[in-house]
């Protein structure tokens, strides 16, 4: 694995206004320092976390996913986070991720937030965003799904690096900060949080709290409270290092989630 430049966008969206969260973002992109190989927004980063669907939904060739791809492209850098789609007389809580070469790669996101009425607005997804960049075997996650390790296990080390986009509220940020070192802990992969600041239309507030956490569970940076764009360079030697002087690994219960 190379070294990998990852850039993590933890904002205040605009609420329900996707044109103003597009532009929003292009002045902070701006901030972004070159080299980067992999540019991370938080969960529904076009409207913020609603469940007004039926208002909000754009579809796969909608403004925002042209928009990601535009901004890959411009970056020269893998573009993640997750939208609001109309695909097949549903909605979707969808991740995506733009490439510079114009590929789209996405899952819809598993667990849906019942507290908030998630599950009655939105289908869930059947499987993982799982793409290789750079030598790292990359998945991504959304929000909810982090609670549940079944979903995120990494079984025999086929995972290098889990994402976590997310609309976590401040009030569980205990939770947040617990389980992304737990889930780096259990399954001896690195994992990267990217969450919102900022008060939302339905009142809840977010304190951020993105980071990224190494296999051994330290955190490597945290970003809490303000509007930033971090970047921080990833090591994969010290990964591989460390599952073969600890493996860990190789003892895990060989179930799956059917």
């Amino acid at each position: 694995m190379q070294d990998l430049n990852i850039a993590m966008v933890q904002y205040s969206p605009v609420w329900e206004d996707a044109t103003a969260n597009r532009r929003l973002l292009d002045r902070l992109l701006q901030q972004v320092e070159p080299p980067v190989d992999l540019i991370v927004l938080p969960e529904m980063f076009a409207t913020g976390f609603s469940m007004n669907a039926a208002a909000l939904a754009e579809s796969m060739s909608g403004p925002s996913v042209q928009w990601m791809l535009q901004t890959a492209s411009d970056r020269q850098a893998v573009v993640m986070g997750s939208l609001i789609v109309s695909d097949g007389g549903r909605y979707f809580n969808r991740l995506l991720l733009a490439t510079p070469q114009g590929g789209i790669a996405y899952a819809d996101k598993r667990h849906l937030f019942r507290m908030m009425g998630e599950e009655r607005v939105y289908a869930p997804g059947k499987h993982v965003l799982e793409v290789s960049l750079k030598g790292w075997r990359i998945r991504g996650f959304v929000c909810y799904d982090l609670r549940f390790p079944v979903w995120m296990r990494n079984r025999g080390n086929s995972c290098d690096l889990a994402i976590v986009v997310a609309n976590w509220p401040r009030a569980r940020r205990h939770h947040w900060r617990s389980l992304l070192v737990a889930r780096a802990i259990e399954n001896q992969m690195m994992v990267v949080g990217v969450n919102r600041v900022g008060t939302d239309g339905s009142g809840l507030a977010f304190s951020g709290d993105s980071m990224v956490v190494d296999a051994t569970g330290e955190i490597l940076g945290e970003w809490s409270g303000s509007p930033v764009v971090a970047q921080m360079r990833i090591d994969g030697s010290s990964l591989e290092q460390y599952r073969s002087d600890f493996p860990a690994w190789m003892d895990a219960d060989g179930f799956c989630l059917e």
